[in-house]
């Protein structure tokens, strides 16, 4: 991966269009030319959207998403449940 900071940020339980549940996660940083954003989806483990990340680093990031999946997956159930803010 790149020395600059990226930042991950994922999105509530969701359902698609299969009527799967599933969390979209998101990896951004600024890059030589701008901001670079890396699109993906839990429990897949799959990067969907790309723009600045090399092969390499998708690969890197897919591994990072099934790897970590039943994490991610339980920090979007938080913020799924308003009742859970309180």
């Amino acid at each position: 991966m790149s020395d600059e900071e990226m930042r991950m940020t994922y999105s509530a339980i969701l359902t698609g269009k299969d009527n799967k549940k599933m969390v979209r996660v998101s990896f951004e940083r600024n890059g030589k030319t701008g901001r670079e954003v890396a699109e993906g989806v839990v429990p897949d483990g799959k990067i969907v959207k790309n723009n600045g990340y090399s092969q390499e680093e998708i690969a890197s990031l897919e591994m990072y998403l099934k790897a970590n999946a039943d994490d991610i997956i339980s920090k979007a159930k938080v913020i799924s449940n308003p009742l859970k803010w309180l």
